[in-house]
């Protein structure tokens, strides 16, 4: 297995993917250590999300907001606001919980230990296994998908995820070694990322090719095989988009709990399994209009559609919300699906 580990960091030293938050082997060999903050933050941010899609995000972070206590003194509705369309939204309100609890609990230095690094809000298993080898060099085992999706090649197997998920770990523990885990933890991912990839694996530049027991039996594009997944329900709501003669928005912060939580978003209905009829609840009494068209959004757990209703109003108060002025108003600060009611409004 040693020669394994050495046979993959040796291609990762030359071929390591490049990354605001990653310290690559050369800066390494010239003892530069990664940054337990910057390492943290990337791992949160990745979560159910990929790279590319991140990059961007961390870099208006760490710009931001350049150190954890820092972050932890930033005002909630600014972190939410930067935070607004990357999804999954609870991720952002753990993530100053957790800077918080870094800054009043460990003196705003993440701790070098794995349990304490589990007590943290937002940290789970995989997370504190991803900070505690990448950022301290600790030996843990890190398995995200890349991971399984090699290790299922590796050792051809044919039980589907999730149910395999312990066996792919195991696979994975044995790989793993003493000497550079962080290093070859981001290896294996960058091989599932780059050339190990779901599907046409370039198995031919692969530095596992020889020992990869799927490439032999010629079942790696397959793999890893999966439980097939339900199908998701589709609800339905109303959202209402007023915007008074001075040009504020009504608008209002979602509960903290739940989706979309602690996000500025539009008045709307609940949303609901049944589309007739369509649920409604308007914040005020006005003359709304119903545009045409309608706006669709995917969660992880089911479809949304929504109409959107329209009104323009003169000194209104509202039942709920509030009116923000057009100057404190940034489209980029919604939700990406409170945006797409937004965008069809300005059509």
């Amino acid at each position: 297995m040693r020669d394994l580990s050495n046979e993959l960091l040796d291609w990762y030293d030359v071929h390591a993917r490049a990354m605001p938050w990653r310290v690559g082997p050369t800066d390494k060999k010239a003892g530069v250590r990664p940054d337990p903050y910057a390492v943290w933050m990337s791992e949160i941010m990745l979560q159910q999300t990929t790279v590319a899609a991140v990059t961007e995000y961390f870099k208006r972070f760490i710009t931001r907001w350049p150190t954890v206590s820092d972050l932890a003194a930033a005002e909630d509705a600014e972190v939410m606001g930067e935070w607004a369309g990357l999804g999954y939204y609870a991720r952002a309100r753990n993530l100053l919980k957790c800077a918080r609890a870094v800054v009043a609990d460990h003196d705003g230095t993440f701790p070098a230990d794995h349990a304490a690094l589990l007590r943290l809000p937002g940290i789970g298993p995989y997370t504190a296994a991803a900070i505690a080898s990448i950022a301290f060099d600790l030996r843990h085992v890190v398995v995200d998908g890349n991971v399984e999706r090699v290790m299922a090649r590796m050792f051809d197997e044919h039980t589907p995820l999730p149910a395999s998920k312990p066996i792919l770990t195991e696979h994975a523990d044995r790989l793993t070694p003493q000497d550079r885990p962080g290093d070859h933890a981001q290896a294996v991912m960058d091989l599932g990322a780059t050339i190990c990839t779901p599907k046409s694996p370039a198995c031919g530049i692969c530095p596992w090719r020889e020992p990869c027991q799927a490439r032999a039996a010629g079942t790696a594009p397959e793999l890893p095989k999966k439980t097939p997944k339900k199908a998701k329900p589709i609800r339905h709501g109303t959202v209402y988009l007023a915007q008074r003669n001075d040009g504020a928005w009504l608008v209002e912060t979602r509960p903290d709990k739940g989706l979309l939580g602690g996000m500025m978003g539009w008045p709307g209905s609940e949303w609901v399994d049944t589309s007739e009829p369509r649920p409604r609840n308007a914040p005020l009494e006005t003359d709304w209009i119903k545009l045409d068209g309608e706006v669709r959004h995917t969660f992880t757990h089911f479809h949304l559609i929504l109409d959107v209703m329209v009104a323009n109003v003169s000194n209104a108060e509202p039942e709920r919300g509030f009116y923000l002025p057009r100057d404190q108003f940034r489209p980029s600060d919604l939700p990406t699906v409170m945006r797409k009611a937004f965008d069809l409004a300005q059509k």
